[in-house]
């Protein structure tokens, strides 16, 4: 048997043992990335380095990252989704390739973690007009023993990772794969099947094009590799369990709510509705204690979070939980992820209070949709309530649809689903447009143009704590396109109209002055000496990056940056709102 923290520390040490520097989870709100809502993969963080920048650290790294998934959050329930998981992984930034990552990926599997050899297959890039076949893979892994016919070309919807957004790094990729004890689904039956006989484990990419945006592939003048490994799914393969739920990091959560539960429900319903709430709170957790400061809103990030808990609150009624049960899964999940994450134990007062507040709210968002649902039963017409009044209580009262459908059923009424669902997809593609037209373009776009706009987030910052006189002031977000910048801080009023013009003016006087962009290299505990602000992220002994301009700005980043303040042009504020509880938002250009 094998626990997430033994996982966790052998996969650290074994990387760390061949020249890796391990570094610390970034975190779960990806900064300067218009393209994602959440840390998605390990590599999102590192994309400046993917793409030529010095890391401090070197060319190898490894860690664990902390990730959220939100494309399936209807998914959750069954043996496989999550929407919150931790992903272990290794890079090399232009060091070695192909051969070096292979071979030590089979070694980690077959001698650290004991896998018989014989039950890996593996898949690589098929080749076509963009790429050629990846023979170099194949004929690695056949070399470590790997049998030819458990090596299977795949096409690019399998074996191609990227780019993230419309353009940017991309690559072949080979993932490797556990083959169950269970017959074949058919005789072409391939880890492109999702009859269960391959379960992935791993999968190692290969960076070696930059995707462009008439959809070109050019060669990337650093080649890089990017590996992903799942840290539950692979304690549940090793563990021989059916499912993630059943592993260490679930167990206890799963273990209180069946003993909390009431509601007699079939097993089936039961156990989805465990599931959900243990995915959900363990995420709203994580998003809840991030160092960013996410809560709960109608907007971005706290838009999914509040969805989470809300709907962890839907399925908690179903089993007739105590809404107490939530506080008390939050907590252990505090206490069984607070030494790898410890961040969780600095905001815990925070999680478990902005949780047990999104709870009031919603038994009052509750108790709006009761009364609605009896003022739409006085006009219902055929004792039937259609899709589009169904979808309404939803979508403005935040009354969920299982709830109207049990009140209808309880008062001899019917709902229109088939039309409810017509309005929800609806409402979906319109939602999806929305992002795609949001966040447009390649991931973490490093173009001259944001990089002016990066740089003005640090001159901004200085300012906001010069004009409001707050030292305290810090970065709780930051989206950075080649329209404008958007950034996020801890303030607890909105700003004047004096107030935002005088933050205005003291950007473009420090713009005015001319500063030179000085990066240095030091260690975090010499740049915090040094003055060096910023979301300390690294760990002791790390070293980081610290821009400074002038006397006016000195912080701590990993950005791209412009080489003086003069290149900035007019800053602009465009927009100062509420992002969510204690945070505020400007939106600015440069003109």
């Amino acid at each position: 048997m094998i626990t997430s923290k033994e996982l966790r520390d052998k996969y650290l040490k074994f990387f760390q043992d061949r020249g890796h520097a391990v570094i610390r989870s970034a975190s779960l709100i990806p900064d300067n990335d218009p393209t994602v809502l959440f840390t998605t993969a390990g590599m999102h963080p590192l994309v400046p380095f993917l793409l030529g920048a010095a890391h401090p650290q070197g060319k190898r790294l490894t860690n664990v990252q902390k990730c959220v998934r939100t494309g399936d959050i209807d998914e959750v329930g069954d043996a496989t989704h999550c929407t919150f998981f931790e992903m272990l992984g290794n890079w090399s930034l232009g060091d070695y390739f192909k051969k070096e990552s292979i071979t030590w990926s089979y070694e980690f599997l077959t001698q650290v973690l004991k896998i018989n050899p014989d039950t890996l297959a593996v898949s690589v890039f098929a080749g076509d007009a963009d790429a050629p076949r990846d023979e170099l893979s194949a004929d690695t892994w056949a070399s470590l023993g790997i049998a030819r016919e458990r090596i299977f070309y795949l096409p690019k919807q399998n074996n191609w990772w990227g780019p993230a957004g419309l353009t940017g790094p991309c690559g072949p990729d080979t993932e490797i794969f556990i083959v169950r004890d269970v017959p074949k689904c058919c005789e072409t039956c391939s880890p492109a099947c999702s009859c269960g006989k391959y379960v992935e484990i791993w999968n190692n990419v290969f960076m070696e094009y930059n995707k462009q945006a008439d959809g070109s592939y050019l060669p990337l003048a650093q080649k890089n590799v990017d590996t992903g490994m799942g840290l539950e799914r692979t304690v549940a393969m090793l563990n021989g369990y059916h499912t993630v739920y059943e592993t260490d990091v679930f167990a206890s959560v799963v273990a209180l709510l069946r003993q909390k539960a009431v509601a007699e429900l079939s097993a089936e319903e039961a156990t989805k509705a465990v599931r959900i709430i243990a995915d959900h709170l363990r995420t709203a957790t994580f998003m809840l204690g991030d160092e960013k400061g996410v809560t709960p809103s109608n907007v971005d990030q706290g838009y999914i979070l509040r969805r989470l808990i809300r709907r962890s609150l839907r399925f908690a009624r179903k089993l007739e939980l105590d809404p107490e049960t939530l506080i008390e899964v939050a907590r252990i999940y505090i206490s069984t992820y607070q030494e790898v994450y410890t961040e969780l134990a600095t905001n815990k007062n925070k999680i478990l209070n902005e949780l047990q507040q999104e709870i009031d709210k919603f038994s009052v968002a509750l108790q709006q949709g009761l009364k609605e649902f009896e003022k739409l039963c006085k006009y219902i017409q055929n004792n039937r309530i259609s899709g589009k009044a169904a979808f309404r209580l939803y979508d403005t009262f935040g009354f969920p649809i299982e709830i109207t459908a049990e009140l209808a059923q309880d008062n001899g009424i019917t709902v229109d689903m088939q039309g409810y669902e017509n309005c929800y997809k609806e409402h979906q593609l319109k939602s999806q447009a929305g992002a795609e037209q949001k966040f447009k373009g390649g991931l973490a776009d490093h173009s001259e143009q944001t990089a002016k706009l990066h740089t003005a987030t640090h001159l901004l910052l200085a300012s906001l704590k010069k004009v409001l006189g707050d030292d305290t002031i810090q970065q709780k977000g930051s989206n950075i396109t080649a329209e404008r910048l958007r950034f996020d801080f801890n303030f607890p009023r909105s700003l004047t109209k004096d107030e935002i013009k005088a933050v205005e003016d003291a950007v473009n006087s420090a713009i005015q002055a001319k500063y030179a962009i000085a990066c240095e290299e030091m260690p975090l505990e010499q740049a915090k000496a040094s003055g060096a602000t910023g979301v300390f992220e690294s760990k002791y002994n790390e070293f980081v990056k610290v821009y400074t301009m002038g006397d006016y700005s000195k912080e701590i980043c990993g950005g791209p940056h412009a080489a003086n303040t003069a290149d900035l042009g007019t800053f602009k504020i465009v927009k100062e709102q509420s992002s969510s509880s204690g945070i505020r938002r400007i939106k600015g250009i440069l003109q």
